[in-house]
């Protein structure tokens, strides 16, 4: 079956064409927001029967690094509404219906955020500094302080999650999502970074927000969990993430190979530097490296829509692709940057903006430590 797109390629270069604007001035990608919701991309990975698009997490993958390929940091914060989307698609597929009404209000035009992360949290999903305090009705209110909250100034639904403490069956990790119209909560203007700046990823102080009980969706217990939610997550955020970074070393060896035949030498009497042997043994090097990226992407999302069962080694593909993808691209860019000469040291150059952007990956759960402490776990077992 030939994959199915939503993103056309004139779309794309406006989209192309307005990054650099939002980078310098460190704006909210609110132009671009609009018309990827007008062409249907908010809905990609909702299903048909709930109003949706209906495409796979393979085809969203590709789009994701088309989009990345055009503006990165506008791919990273959509990333973000696609992720939920995607859980609530993984888990639907998988006969639960605890994340349907996620499907239901993206069709309807919500857009959902993610707010997760924590500073100093390196338990990431499997523990929460944030107080998740249970109401008489069934609620939850939620004070702490999320951090790297993509979509800030858009998201109409905030997934998020804290530590019940109090409760008869305590500890719990509750998840939940607020609605942005009940309040509760204050954005920063605290969003000013090397880069990936469009995505304007504020910090969230949350002051009791309350999310209803019918927003209240697990109560898990700490500690890793085999969970549907949990692995949800995980595929999902790892395989569109690494999809990001594979989209950016694209474009960056897209540039450097324009690069070398624009320029030329004048030790050679003009030739074009593609000429050059040492020049061509490095953007073949990048190349090599680039191209082993999009097949792994798309055997393992292949994997997550056909509901293969890896077991206990999941989450050693996830990561591994994760890790894999954002590491590769920093060495992408780089080798682009050293072939394509000074010029791509100015800010205003596209390079110099990729090469900010794609040092955003080494922050992304999960990171570079976590990664391996998981593989060896998943080889070796836990440490007695």
């Amino acid at each position: 079956m030939t994959d199915r797109q939503l993103l056309s390629d004139e779309l794309l270069e406006r989209i192309r064409s307005r990054a650099p604007e939002y980078d310098r001035e460190n704006r909210f990608f609110t132009e671009d927001l609009a018309e990827l919701a007008e062409a249907g991309y908010l809905r990609a990975l909702v299903p048909e029967s709930f109003g949706g698009q209906g495409l796979t997490l393979r085809e969203v993958a590709r789009e994701q690094q088309r989009l990345a390929a055009a503006a990165p940091a506008t791919a990273l914060g959509v990333n973000m509404h696609l992720v939920w989307t995607g859980v609530a698609k993984a888990v639907h597929d998988r006969g639960l219906d605890f994340l349907d009404f996620v499907l239901e209000e993206a069709a309807a035009g919500e857009v959902f955020g993610f707010g997760i992360s924590e500073a100093g949290n390196d338990l990431v999903l499997f523990g929460s500094r944030t107080e998740a305090a249970p109401e008489p009705d069934g609620g939850y209110r939620f004070t702490g302080t999320k951090v790297f909250t993509s979509l800030s100034p858009a998201w109409t639904r905030l997934g998020l999650f804290g530590l019940d403490t109090t409760s008869e069956d305590a500890p719990k990790l509750v998840h939940a999502f607020l609605r942005r119209e009940d309040g509760g909560f204050r954005i920063l203007d605290d969003w000013d970074t090397l880069g990936m700046r469009a995505t304007q990823s504020s910090t969230t102080v949350l002051e009791g927000a309350k999310a209803a009980p019918d927003r209240v969706f697990r109560r898990l217990d700490p500690g890793p969990n085999p969970d549907p939610l949990i692995f949800g997550i995980f595929a999902n955020f790892e395989v569109l993430l690494a999809s990001v970074y594979t989209g950016i070393a694209s474009r960056a060896l897209e540039l450097a190979v324009a690069a070398v035949h624009r320029r030329t030498s004048m030790k050679n009497d003009g030739a074009p530097l593609a000429s050059d042997p040492d020049l061509r043994w490095r953007i073949a090097d990048a190349a090599l490296a680039y191209d082993a990226l999009p097949p792994q992407i798309d055997a393992i999302a292949r994997d997550v829509d056909e509901l293969a069962d890896h077991g206990s080694q999941w989450f050693r593909k996830l990561v591994g692709v994760k890790i894999r993808a954002t590491e590769t691209a920093r060495d992408v860019v780089d080798k682009a940057i050293r072939v394509s000469g000074g010029s791509s040291y100015s800010n205003s150059a596209e390079l110099s903006r990729l090469y900010r952007d794609v040092l955003a990956g080494m922050f992304h759960p999960s990171d570079d430590e976590s990664a391996h402490g998981t593989v060896a776990t998943a080889l070796l077992g836990p440490i007695p």
